[in-house]
Order: C-alpha cells, then sequence, then structure tokens
C-alpha cells in the first residue's frame, strides 16, 4: 500500500485557491456579500466543483447571481495566473523520490486543469493521467472522481492513497473507499483547517512535501 497516489491538485499541488479566494470574495463583496470573509470561502467552497459553489453563495446571498460571475471570476484569475502561479515547494523532488503510480484528480475542470499544471510545470509529472469532476456524474464530496481515477489506472481503490486539502476531498476519498492525507501548506489557519481534515477522516496530515516521502514509505511498509 499505496499502488496508487492520486494527487487533489488545487490548494494541494498548486496554490490557486489564494488567488480564487481572494479574486471571488471581492466579486461577492462587489454584489453586496459584504459580510463573508475568506473562513466563508475556505468553509464553503474549496474543494467542491464551481457549480456547486456558485449555489452556496446565490443561497448566502439571497438572489441569483449574473450570468457573468464565474466569466468574472475566471477572467480576473487569468489575469494573474501567469505571473504569479507556482508549483507548492518541494513538490517535483517529492514526486520523484516517491516514484511509482500517480495521477491528478481535482474538482477543476478539466482544461483549466491541464493549463494550471502546464503552467507551474508539473503536467510532465503527471500526464496523461489527468481527472477531472467534470468527467463524471457528481463532484466532491462524493466519490465519483476518485473512483473514475482508480478505473482508469486499473487500482483497485483499497490500493490507493489520496493527497486532500480540503474536508470535501477528503470525505470523498473516505467514501470511494481510499486512505487520505490531508495537507494544509496553503492554509491561512494550519491548525484548524488539519483538526478539520482529521475530523473528516485524514489519517494524517503534513504541511510540507519535505515530509510527504517519508510518509509514504511509511504507508507501504505497513501494508
Amino acid at each position: 500500500m499505496p499502488d496508487l497516489v492520486i494527487y487533489d491538485c488545487d490548494g494541494t499541488l498548486i496554490d490557486t485557491e489564494t488567488l480564487y479566494g481572494e479574486v471571488s470574495l471581492a466579486a461577492c463583496h462587489a454584489l453586496g456579500l459584504t459580510s463573508w470573509t475568506i473562513d466563508h470561502y475556505v468553509d464553503s467552497i474549496v474543494g467542491i466543483p464551481w457549480s456547486d459553489g456558485v449555489k452556496i453563495i446565490e443561497a448566502a446571498h439571497g438572489r441569483a447571481l449574473p450570468a457573468d460571475f464565474e466569466q468574472r471570476i475566471e477572467d480576473a484569475v487569468a489575469l494573474r495566473l501567469e505571473s504569479e502561479l507556482r508549483a507548492l515547494p518541494g513538490v517535483r523532488e517529492a514526486l520523484e523520490a516517491i516514484g511509482g503510480r500517480r495521477c491528478v484528480a481535482s474538482s477543476t475542470s478539466l482544461a483549466p486543469l491541464r493549463r494550471n499544471l502546464a503552467i507551474t510545470g508539473l503536467i510532465d509529472l503527471f500526464d496523461p493521467h489527468v481527472f477531472s469532476a467534470s468527467q463524471v456524474a457528481r463532484g466532491k464530496p462524493h466519490p465519483d472522481v476518485f473512483l473514475h481515477a482508480a478505473a482508469q489506472m486499473d487500482v483497485q481503490a483499497q490500493a490507493c492513497l489520496v493527497i486532500e486539502d480540503s474536508v470535501p476531498g477528503v470525505r470523498a476519498a473516505i467514501a470511494a473507499g481510499m486512505r487520505v492525507v490531508g495537507f494544509t501548506g496553503v492554509s491561512h489557519d494550519k491548525p484548524r483547517s488539519a483538526a478539520r481534515l482529521v475530523d473528516a477522516g485524514a489519517l494524517a496530515v503534513i504541511d510540507d512535501f519535505r515530509q510527504w516521502p517519508a510518509l509514504v514509505s511509511e504507508l507501504r511498509a505497513a501494508a
């Protein structure tokens, strides 16, 4: 254990969550939803498909969002991606040290997911094994994208290890019958985030990819 390591992307391999959080909060505040803070965004939106996030924002706002709301956010984020988006420190070194089979399974739609991996120079570590919730019926916290990834890689769910930064992602992995480790490397409140990930079912939590190879090695030895 594991035969396959499955990586979430946003907030795990790369820090798009900070960009999306800042842009999304600014857009919500511009609409009048000024009561929302970064904690609302993290607790309600992070880790789930954007279509589900829109419903949550609309419920909090008490009215439908403008038809171009998502596009406004995507356009604003796109202006910052090329200059600001980076892989998290130590990701490449950790993955190369671990070796073995790996893939990505993310809530992000496939085209921007692959774009972001390319911008950060990580696409070669996974290609063509990059999977998105847009390819399945239900997003996280449902297990569909993880089960899809395992099926495409021809690996049994119980032989998969997932690393995730969000509660919906951890719950999705647990629902898929996979073991999951939490990641808090980009969290603005690491103790709180770690506690939430453990409560959701993560068997351990790390905040630095330099810790990752040793933990994977321990899990393999314990199999």
